[in-house]
């Protein structure tokens, strides 16, 4: 009998083979192949319209069980099982028992993928350049003596021509990303991202060394704000507008708008997504991961807009305001001046800036559901009640404590200083206003609780997140419950929806790395440091982990990184990689498994 077998691979294209005389071999055409739903049916001339249905029921190391069901069951009322074993990538039908041998599975990472979309991100990083490049001419930095126009088109050239030569080894890879790549996508191109955005400090005057633009780089793509950057306003105007520039990208996730520029990513545009940005709720918007990052970047354009005009109205200049904007947004904090936003001295600024840090901090995915009048949504939005909540209540203790200290501030002055503070610290942002380091210790022990916990998952902002931090607390509730009444069906919500117990593990795993993260990067910092006192160690490891920017001590808010030695300063910079991206998308880079064939 001569057997004909349809196979729909996961990339949504349909492959056959024929196979004669009861036993039949097909090989498939392409790599990457990963059977997802057949076809089993008799080919031409054989009882054409006859056949069996084909189901994969689950996936194992060596053996996959399936069954094969009628087509028509008016016609086929039986069921056999079909069995799929590992091979050498040969799809055998055997006409007795419908046995079938494969190996679809036993593909390696696409390494040409990979390499196409870190050449589009490095196309998208050279255009980014080109609107500071374009400034810089403006401006006529080149008549400087800066080298701000050679620095940027050198490093624009370097980008455009690593880009085109990693799109062309990866032309031929098709649009198909599956979760495997998508993970790796997220972390190399975080890594590339950083390494072609430091050129510009590399190459401007004044010239930094490898480990300092290094730093500055991966601060600004995470929003983190630390610098190392003692005398900002020496810097060319174009330097700086890249400095926020990056944080803006950074903000979002330059891989949020990556996905949103392209058509199609497949199966794995949902999982880069989620690595990059954080959101995990994305139900009841559009089933297209592509719509949704459109809708997002739109509304943080959006945003931008309005604080860049509100800003210009309270009196700063252009290029301050777009500096400015570009980072309270981002919640990333660097500043054009040495001394922050204190530099305005201007408390309108300051109440504007403190709206669009809170704005920034919140669940974008609240946005959208805004723009659809999906009200409930923020009704039932746990995360943000509990943001809202801690804020006021320790700017508040924090004002209290200012006031019955020795710290010579009237009642509004340390309300003020206090609110934006806590709002700075807790979204992440890194702004001063003062000196808070400075403050009794109970006040700075709280800021340092507000640097762990962060903003809202979905936001720009750093930190464990509010809703993690509140699921962790009912996961303690729960189990303490559970200790004395074990009979008692008790069922563990969020946000009104029930919480499934993957997310439970996710949560405390994340929770765990964080902790243990925070341990060994003191730890780390202590030895390359030695000349650093406890306080500076654990601050500067937990600023840079959590995206904070600004620590205590000889790191604290009218400091800067520059007395770190280089290998301290790296080895930060990795901290603020693998904090942004939530430790998982760059320490699996680093496991066997990810690459091999499987």
């Amino acid at each position: 009998m001569v057997w004909r077998v349809d196979f729909l691979a996961s990339w949504g294209r349909s492959v056959s083979g024929v196979g004669g005389g009861g036993n039949g071999e097909w090989r498939s055409p392409g790599k990457g192949c990963s059977v997802a739903a057949g076809f089993l049916k008799p080919g031409r001339g054989e009882g054409e319209g006859l056949g069996w249905r084909f189901f994969l029921v689950g996936r194992g190391g060596g053996r996959v069980n399936a069954l094969i069901a009628p087509a028509r069951p008016d016609r086929f009322s039986a069921r056999r099982r079909l069995r799929l074993c590992r091979c050498s990538g040969a799809f055998t039908v055997a006409g007795g028992d419908a046995r079938l041998c494969c190996a679809p599975w036993l593909q390696g990472m696409n390494l040409r993928i990979l390499s196409k979309l870190i050449g589009v991100l490095l196309i998208l990083l050279a255009v980014s350049q080109g609107v500071c490049l374009a400034f810089s001419i403006w401006r006529g930095e080149f008549a400087e003596g800066l080298d701000a126009v050679e620095a940027f088109s050198i490093s624009i050239g370097l980008a455009l021509i690593s880009g085109l030569a990693f799109f062309v080894l990866g032309r031929d890879s098709g649009n198909e990303l599956l979760r495997r790549e998508s993970v790796s996508v997220v972390g190399l191109g975080w890594i590339f991202c950083t390494l072609y955005g430091a050129l510009p400090y590399l190459l401007c005057e004044p010239r930094m060394s490898l480990a300092d633009g290094l730093f500055e780089s991966v601060s600004g793509f995470t929003a983190t704000g630390a610098t190392v950057i003692e005398d900002l306003e020496r810097l060319p105007k174009s330097l700086l507008l890249w400095r926020g520039l990056t944080q803006w990208l950074g903000g979002m996730g330059i891989l949020v708008l990556f996905v949103a520029l392209l058509s199609s990513f497949g199966a794995g545009s949902k999982a880069l997504f989620r690595h990059e940005s954080s959101t995990v709720e994305t139900e009841g918007l559009s089933p297209r991961i592509q719509w949704i990052s459109l809708q997002l970047w739109g509304i943080y354009v959006f945003l931008s807009l309005i604080c860049f005009l509100g800003m210009r109205l309270l009196g700063m200049g252009s290029f301050d305001a777009v500096c400015h904007t570009f980072t309270t947004v981002a919640t990333g904090g660097f500043s054009t001046y040495n001394d922050s936003v204190a530099h305005f001295d201007s408390f309108a600024i300051e109440l504007w800036i403190e709206l669009f840090m809170l704005l920034g901090a919140m669940n974008f995915m609240l946005y959208a559901w805004l723009l659809r009048r999906q009200w409930d949504r923020w009704r039932q939005d746990e995360a943000s009640k509990a943001l809202l909540l801690i804020l006021s209540l320790a700017a508040l203790v924090i004002a209290l404590n200012l006031v019955w200290s020795d710290v010579d501030l009237s009642y509004l002055e340390s309300f003020r200083q206090a609110l934006f503070q806590v709002i700075a610290i807790m979204t992440t942002t890194g702004f001063t206003t003062a000196d808070y380091d400075q403050w009794p210790a109970f006040s700075v022990i709280l800021l340092v609780a507000l640097m762990v916990i962060g903003g809202c998952a979905g936001s720009t902002s750093g930190g464990l997140k509010v809703g993690r931090m509140v699921l962790f607390f009912k996961i303690v509730r729960y189990q303490l419950r559970t200790g004395f009444r074990p009979n008692q069906v008790m069922k563990l919500r969020l946000n009104g929806n029930a919480v499934s117990e993957s997310f439970r593990i996710d949560t405390l795993f994340l929770i765990a790395t964080a902790a243990i993260s925070l341990l060994l990067g003191t730890v780390v910092v202590s030895c390359l440091q030695p000349g650093l006192d406890v306080r500076s160690c654990f601050s500067s490891a937990l600023a840079t982990l959590f995206n904070i920017g600004p620590a205590l001590g000889e790191v604290g808010p009218t400091r800067t990184y520059a007395d770190l030695n280089g290998v301290t300063k790296v080895f930060l910079s990795c901290l603020m990689v693998l904090g942004r991206l939530e430790f998982y998308a760059l320490l699996v880079l680093f496991m066997p498994s990810l690459w091999r064939r499987y």
